[in-house]
């Protein structure tokens, strides 16, 4: 049986891309759908502001006539300038449990970074970190959230046999929400406060936020900038991300700490899980999708834990402890029992010392694959 690689030229193509997962994961209760408006945002070239320095093509992979796969090519010259590693990324990659599908999709993004005069390959990695990116490894029976990648065991077996390596990997954390602060972190988190002079933003309304969504960003760029794979975020993408997930964000889930000069030292940014309300809906927003995820975002006892930052200057500090603790309080309030925290990179041992803590498990981890050719 013939296979056909095909790159997305039309939007009729693009649909087909990012559904394509809509019926390769049907019926698996840990696949967490995307917003499919946030990946047309994402994927189009005339939406995403990373285009302004970003190249990338996209692909399907056909048998007799059967869409079977999925895969782009992303060249992100700030990231490869930065590292000093000439890389082509491939993400939103997805096929079925076939090695001619999956070695005819990376083989056609290798070909394409060839042709650029790229050294290697790497992923899976979108435009910028704001992107999901790594390959699940363990945790195929964990329910998977809407900002990061879920994939089926085989995946992973496919990488090996094409020659890939691990280049990082991301861990994930489930922890209980204990009834009372736990004592360590009360006590850092006051002595934080005092000894530093800073403060806890306070906020009754999510367009209260948006002014310090700038500040914000800046300072994920501070404090991402020495982690894999981290290309700093341009203005324009940090206008584009506040329009994007600001006007519907819960402000007593975000926590933003500020210096004297008005400055933003630390955040912590969580959401009520969509992860149910997605997955019957099927990450569209109509006809009813929008309510299912109203509902989900007002009552929920499940908390998904999107971004977290220290600027470089204060990490080490303690101050880690200051936004749990706010945190914290604000989950006791509102009734969440649990919480999962976002990816964080293996040997970023400042991220997740926090954890030990809290009763809780190591129960998800993520691969970003590499490799170099000739």
């Amino acid at each position: 049986m013939s296979l056909e690689i095909k790159k997305v030229e039309s939007r009729k193509d693009l649909k087909r891309f990012i559904e394509f997962p809509l019926s390769l994961y049907r019926g698996n209760p840990y696949w967490c759908p995307p917003l499919l408006m946030d990946e047309y945002n994402t994927l189009r070239r005339d939406k995403n502001a990373a285009f302004e320095y970003c190249e990338a093509e996209y692909w399907l992979a056909y048998r007799e006539g059967e869409l079977v796969g999925r895969v782009a090519g992303i060249i992100n010259p700030k990231a490869n300038q930065y590292w000093n590693e000439p890389l082509v990324r491939f993400g939103w990659i997805d096929f079925i449990d076939d090695a001619e599908v999956s070695g005819a999709l990376i083989r056609t993004v290798e070909e394409w970074g060839r042709s650029k005069g790229l050294k290697g390959i790497h992923g899976p990695l979108g435009f910028a970190d704001m992107d999901r990116e790594g390959m699940l490894v363990e945790g195929f029976e964990e329910l998977s959230g809407m900002a990061v990648i879920y994939n089926y065991p085989y995946y992973p077996e496919h990488m090996v046999r094409m020659g890939f390596q691990k280049a990082a990997d991301w861990l994930q954390y489930e922890f209980i929400i204990p009834p009372d602060i736990p004592e360590k972190v009360d006590r850092m988190a006051r002595l934080v406060l005092e000894k530093y002079q800073l403060r806890v933003l306070q906020v009754k309304k999510a367009k209260e936020l948006k002014p310090w969504a700038r500040k914000m960003f800046v300072t994920l760029n501070e404090a991402y900038q020495v982690l894999y794979g981290y290309a700093s975020i341009s203005e324009q993408q940090m206008d584009a991300y506040t329009e994007q997930y600001f006007g519907f964000i819960r402000p007593e889930f975000v926590s933003i700490i500020i210096d004297e000069q008005d400055k933003v030292v630390a955040f912590g940014v969580s959401m009520p899980s969509l992860t149910r309300a997605l997955q019957k809906c099927r990450g569209k927003l109509f006809p009813f999708g929008f309510l299912r995820l109203l509902r989900a975002i007002r009552r929920n006892d499940i908390i998904d834990m999107y971004l977290v930052g220290v600027r470089p200057d204060y990490q080490g500090k303690g101050v880690l402890a200051l936004i749990y603790h706010d945190l914290h309080k604000a989950y006791l309030e509102h009734g969440v029992r649990k919480a999962v925290t976002s990816p964080q990179l293996e040997e970023n041992l400042k991220a997740v010392t926090i954890w030990k803590n809290y009763v809780g498990r190591q129960h998800i981890r993520r691969r970003c694959w590499v490799k170099h050719w000739e």
